[in-house]
């Protein structure tokens, strides 16, 4: 009976099929679970076997990746969970039904400033002037410090501005003079008076032609165009005044004279000039010195000094060049000294059958040239 309760001792049930097997068996010979010698091994392999839960062993790569999915999941849910209340609470709003005060603006009325009319420039009436002896236009408006073309728009002059002593002039104000109360009268400028017409410069047009063509000075046209010489081109534009035309040709007995030329520039020959004798004709040339008017030309007078008898030539020309002919070159065989200027006269008669010229500006310097003989004298029976 002894025996039996030594083996039993000796010995240990296997915990899945209750087989008994020896103490110091590592597995069951039954059902082949592993079998632990250890107290606590016995303790949890019983717990396991009462509970019936299989052992689980994860790796370390799986064991990661299930940590960082658990984190994600983690954050995602501390995200909901804060953007919850706010959802909530902006759900909620609408519900309350509570109205919102809206600002009211309240228009203030702005004071219209009423603008104060402002004083306008209002001329001042014309001055009377009685014209003297000595008086011209330049002079006169000069004088008081105006331009001679308001003069004459002022008393309706021709283009000449011809005035006689003992003539009453309006002469406009140079400066226009505030109001002290204001008005709508405005004045209106010169060239709005003025009747202009706008054309186009064609082919071989010039500046004179154009000024021939319309009986219009050089001068206004260049004045009303702004230009800086005569020159002009095919397809300009130019304003031609009308205004400024010309006046017709009649009898100015009493008319004052203008101011004197000042004296030509004498071009060629120059001076000491030397001419053989198959020169059959001399052209003598000199700068024009304004734009003359209809009954002002050039007076070119042309000595010889080396004649006994002193001839004098003297021509009136418009252009500014003269062609001495033949008809004067010496006869004998030596070489004449001529002696030539050029001034402005003035034509003071009317008609071209007999004019009469009086100077009407500055003589020009005097130059001289030599024309040698043609030899063909005619020596004198005895």
């Amino acid at each position: 009976m002894m025996k039996p309760e030594k083996e039993t001792k000796n010995t240990k049930i296997c915990p899945v099929c209750g087989t008994r097997v020896s103490e110091n068996a590592t597995r069951c010979l039954v059902c082949g679970t592993q079998l632990t010698t250890t107290a606590s091994q016995k303790s949890t392999s019983s717990l396991s076997a009462a509970k019936g839960a299989p052992e689980i062993r994860l790796k370390l790569p799986v064991a990661i990746v299930l940590g960082l999915v658990f984190v994600a999941l983690l954050g995602g849910l501390v995200f909901v969970l804060l953007q919850t209340p706010t959802e909530t609470l902006g759900a909620a709003a609408p519900a309350e039904n509570t109205p919102t005060p809206t600002a009211t603006i309240t228009l203030t009325p702005t004071m219209t400033l009423t603008p104060t009319p402002l004083p306008t420039w209002t001329p001042l009436p014309p001055i009377e002037y009685v014209v003297k002896n000595t008086d011209y236009c330049s002079s006169i408006a000069a004088l008081f410090g105006v331009s001679v073309q308001s003069i004459i728009r002022e008393n309706n002059l021709d283009a000449n501005c011809t005035i006689k002593e003992g003539d009453v002039l309006k002469i406009p104000q140079p400066t226009p003079t505030p109001s002290p109360q204001p008005t709508s009268t405005t004045a209106a400028t010169a060239e709005s008076d003025c009747q202009t017409i706008t054309i186009t410069v064609e082919a071989g047009w010039t500046l004179s032609s154009i000024a021939m063509n319309y009986n219009v000075p050089m001068a206004a046209i260049r004045e009303y165009n702004r230009m800086s010489s005569d020159v002009v081109r095919e397809g300009m534009s130019l304003v031609i005044p009308l205004c400024e035309r010309k006046p017709t040709a009649g009898p100015t007995p009493t008319a004052t004279p203008a101011p004197p030329y000042p004296a030509p520039n004498l071009l060629l020959p120059r001076s000491g000039a030397a001419f053989n004798a198959a020169t059959n004709a001399i052209t003598l040339q000199w700068a024009s010195v304004a734009d003359l008017r209809e009954n002002e030309l050039y007076r070119v007078t042309v000595e010889d000094l080396t004649a006994g008898n002193g001839i004098v030539v003297v021509e009136y020309v418009q252009d500014t060049k003269y062609i001495l002919p033949s008809t004067y070159r010496p006869l004998d065989a030596t070489p004449h000294i001529f002696q030539w200027s050029v001034t402005v006269a003035r034509q003071i008669n009317s008609g071209s059958s007999n004019p009469i010229y009086e100077l009407a500006g500055y003589e020009s310097e005097k130059r001289v040239f030599s024309w040698m003989g043609t030899g063909n004298a005619v020596t004198p029976t005895p």
